[in-house]
């Protein structure tokens, strides 16, 4: 029940109805005060009128008017003449006096606290006017406990009756809140988790129904999430089979196409001119085909295993990509070198750092190579006390404009004709899984540097760096022809 918003809202009502009951109670407790004060004079008043009335009273008439008016003597003062029209013994002095002939606010609940805290019977002197203009003052003495008494009681039923209030109150509230609130959220939720169960079951999106403008807000933005959330899983299921698909097809065409590369390097052997002409064309296209298979293989594994981290030196493994590079078809149109300090270690996966350079570099040689130009790549390196950090480098013409709209995006990013995109977004994930980023840094007629950087410590790096290379002494290496 307290873990329930509308619980929690119960207790909450009864507590601020009681409080606001106690801030009426000390106002309402001194009015009372007053009353019970002024109700006493006006019965001295009256006893003091019958005297008037009669020459002589007995003494058994006399205490008879002061027990009904419950006071011990009675003094009415007309114009300046002061007449004691009643008395009778006083038991003790008095301790105190309140007039009312013209009280604050603040007095009356002043005296009223100060009657209830004082356990004490004394004796109290009060002051009034006379009902019906009928002198200038009348004053009386009296017990003060009677009136503690009777102020207790008055309080005791205001208290009563303020529970029962806050009681009534709150469960009107709980009701409404129920009714208005609580049941739409409840239902709400219900909804949440009947789709949560099958997000794909159209069926389930929540209808907006609420009454409460906030509430229905809130299913019609839920309703919007939902019906986007399905259709994307939908439309992941579709491309999950399609991958599928498409990965046994590039299987099995690959192999295909390997066949077929044997018998195109036979082919080239031929002494037929128009074979020999028609021949590079033919195995550069079953080469761009193969390769385009092994891409489209490599990133159907959609779950890259976790680095391996472990330490490793930068320069060997950079030289091993250069030396790998170096035996490819067209390597001799670029030049590829390295500058990375010779006692450089870095922690990660070397396998997957390995295949992150390689992606980097092979695209560096391909542009150089599409591009028709001798040119220069280099793979440099630096690091400082949070980060290691690797620039891979090249002097080819920079990426066409599409190609960096869709920078990471795979098939659509992809530089030279035939190309995939693929290696870059592979690249990618496998520096993210290191908890570090891969990012352009520049490109243009001079050339491409794509900077990767590691982090050190156990935290991964935020995806927008904070400062570039250039601002923290590894420059690019110099554009040559």
């Amino acid at each position: 029940m307290l873990n329930t918003l509308s619980g929690r809202l119960l207790i909450l009502t009864v507590l601020f109805v009681m409080l606001a009951e106690v801030f009426i109670f000390v106002p309402s407790v001194a009015r009372f005060r007053e009353d019970y004060l002024l109700s006493r004079l006006e019965r001295a008043q009256i006893a003091s009128l019958a005297v008037e009335a009669t020459d002589m009273i007995s003494p058994d008439l006399e205490r008879e008017l002061l027990s009904n008016a419950g006071v011990f003597n009675v003094v009415l003062r007309r114009d300046d003449s002061r007449l004691l029209a009643l008395s009778s013994p006083i038991p003790e002095p008095i301790s105190a006096t309140y007039d009312l002939r013209d009280p604050s606010g603040a007095g009356l609940i002043r005296d009223a606290i100060a009657t209830l805290m004082d356990t004490e019977d004394r004796i109290v002197r009060v002051i009034g006017d006379p009902t019906q203009d009928a002198g200038r003052l009348i004053e009386v003495t009296m017990m003060q406990m009677p009136l503690r008494a009777a102020m207790l009681d008055y309080g005791r039923n205001i208290l009563l009756l303020s529970a029962v209030i806050s009681v009534i109150t709150a469960g009107l509230l709980f009701l409404t809140m129920r009714l208005f609130l609580v049941r739409p959220i409840k239902g709400v939720v219900d909804h949440m988790i009947a789709y949560a169960a099958a997000p794909e079951d159209a069926r389930l999106i929540i209808e907006p129904t609420a009454g409460v403008k906030e509430l229905r807000d809130a299913e019609v933005a839920l309703a919007a999430m939902q019906t986007q959330l399905t259709g994307a899983l939908r439309q992941k299921e579709r491309l999950a089979q399609l991958g599928g698909a498409v990965a046994k097809v590039s299987h099995d065409l690959r192999n295909i196409l390997t066949a077929a590369q044997l018998f195109t390097d036979r082919i080239e052997r031929s002494d037929d001119p128009l074979v020999k002409r028609m021949a590079p064309k033919l195995v550069n296209s079953i080469s761009r085909a193969v390769s385009l298979c092994e891409s489209t293989l490599a990133f159907g594994r959609a779950d890259e295993p976790t680095p391996r981290l472990d330490r490793v030196n930068l320069r060997a493994l950079a030289e091993e990509v250069v030396e790998a590079e170096a035996l490819a078809p067209g390597a001799a149109a670029a030049r590829i070198e390295t500058d990375v300090p010779a006692d450089m270690t870095l922690r990660c996966d070397p396998e997957q750092m390995f295949r992150v350079l390689s992606n980097l570099v092979r695209n560096a040689r391909q542009a150089l190579s599409s591009s028709g130009l001798a040119g220069r790549i280099t793979v440099a390196a630096a690091e400082d006390d949070t980060s290691w950090c690797i620039l891979v480098s090249d002097t080819g013409p920079g990426l066409p404009a599409k190609a960096r709209d869709n920078l990471f995006k795979p098939f659509q990013g992809g530089v030279r004709k035939g190309g995939s995109g693929l290696g870059l977004v592979i690249a990618d994930d496998l520096v993210r899984g290191h908890g570090g980023r891969l990012r352009l840094v520049e490109t243009g007629p001079d050339g491409t540097t794509f900077e990767i950087r590691l982090p050190k410590g156990d935290l991964a790096l935020s995806p927008d760096p904070a400062s570039d290379f250039r601002h923290e002494g590894l420059a690019s290496p110099e554009r040559g022809g």
